[in-house]
């Protein structure tokens, strides 16, 4: 009987150091499932940002880079710009782009750099404690802001998806999320859609994906995937923001 479900051959066979319930496993798995049925293993460079995945180049099989906090997307430009023949992308959490490194992603979406960024939004700082993130929701309680986000204060959560499409330059835009079947399924074909559209040297393109933190968000995994599908998604709606004609 042959098998009809196995391990991506770009994935790597370590146990991964992620907490219980964290959907970065996922999101890896469909990254390399693409990478796979695409055929291009041989030619893709991925960029570890700073962060829960600083060590994803641990998980893959092909050549990775590790940049520095935020600088994910420069780097990116530079390999991209000098072999353009990789298939380049980014793995970015919401504190290493929405941060430090909002600059970095606005900017290199707005030249139209031909790369591809899959960007994790979890509504925290991951790996440094748990603190308030440019996409924490409002009243929720982080390390740095235990009386909720105060939006008063310090504002609404960053869309990023939205502020990336609102740019002139062509691109391609989506957001999904993994913390159900339903969702992986659309979310791996977002995926695949930015790998091609790269493929043939369109676009830009980002995958935000709407993930989970149970550990900083002191919830259970199944906790957890209640509180994004209730509170996140409402406001982080899924869908395509922007398209290539």
């Amino acid at each position: 009987m042959s098998k009809t479900f196995k391990k991506p051959e770009c994935l790597s066979d370590l146990h991964t150091h992620y907490c219980p319930g964290c959907t970065h496993g996922i999101i890896h798995r469909l990254v390399a499932e693409v990478i796979d049925e695409l055929g291009i293993k041989g030619r893709t460079v991925g960029i570890a940002p700073v962060g829960c995945a600083v060590l994803a180049y641990n998980y893959f099989t092909f050549d990775f880079q590790e940049a520095a906090h935020g600088r994910a997307p420069a780097m990116a430009t530079g390999i991209k710009r000098v072999r353009p023949d990789l298939i380049v992308f980014t793995y970015q959490g919401d504190g290493d782009l929405a941060s430090i490194g909002m600059g970095e992603i606005i900017h290199a979406a707005n030249r139209g750099e031909k790369f591809t960024t899959i960007f994790v939004n979890n509504a925290v700082y991951g790996m440094t404690g748990g603190q308030m993130a440019p996409t924490t929701m409002p009243d929720q309680r982080t390390t740095t802001s235990p009386f909720g986000r105060n939006v008063k204060e310090v504002g609404m959560p960053i869309k990023i998806a939205e502020l990336l499409s609102a740019l002139e330059t062509p691109g391609y835009i989506t957001r999904q999320s993994v913390v159900k079947p339903k969702y992986i399924v659309r979310a791996k074909k977002a995926i695949k859609k930015a790998f091609q559209y790269q493929i043939e040297g369109r676009c830009f393109s980002l995958v935000e994906v709407v993930s989970t933190c149970p550990t900083n968000w002191g919830l259970t995994p199944v906790q957890a995937i209640k509180w994004a599908e209730e509170t996140m998604l409402p406001y982080y709606k899924l869908g395509e923001f922007k398209v290539p004609e």
